[in-house]
């Protein structure tokens, strides 16, 4: 892929997908359907409730994902996934095989490198 850089658009995807939870909740969104706040927190024990506020909140403001909230009492709220945000299913595939690469390489190097300490 040769791009010219001053027209390198990585910054501006980058500024919405970065973050160690929002590829996260992309992809239980994306897999699981719409969901409620409690439910997605309980799918990401690490996370904390501040963290997965300010995390949809940017995903929201980027139209990934769309807040519904109910009138009820208490109040419902539901997040789902928009089919602007869709679009990134297939970026989301991508990174998740290129990560399951590179776990398995480092793996297959790992006994090299043991090998190498014993020699």
């Amino acid at each position: 892929m040769k791009k010219e850089v001053e027209f390198c658009q990585f910054q501006e995807a980058l500024g919405i997908l970065v973050g160690k939870w929002k590829p996260v909740i992309l992809v239980h969104l994306l897999n699981d359907g719409t969901q409620r706040f409690s439910v997605l927190k309980r799918k990401m024990p690490g996370i904390t409730q501040r963290m997965l506020t300010k995390q949809l909140r940017e995903l929201e403001d980027e139209d990934i994902i769309q807040r519904v909230i109910y009138p009820e009492i208490p109040p419902k709220v539901e997040y789902s996934i928009t089919e602007y945000g869709r679009s990134l299913e297939p970026i989301l595939e991508a990174m998740h095989e290129w990560g399951s690469s590179h776990v398995a390489r480092k793996q297959a190097e790992e006994p090299e490198a043991q090998e190498e300490k014993l020699s």
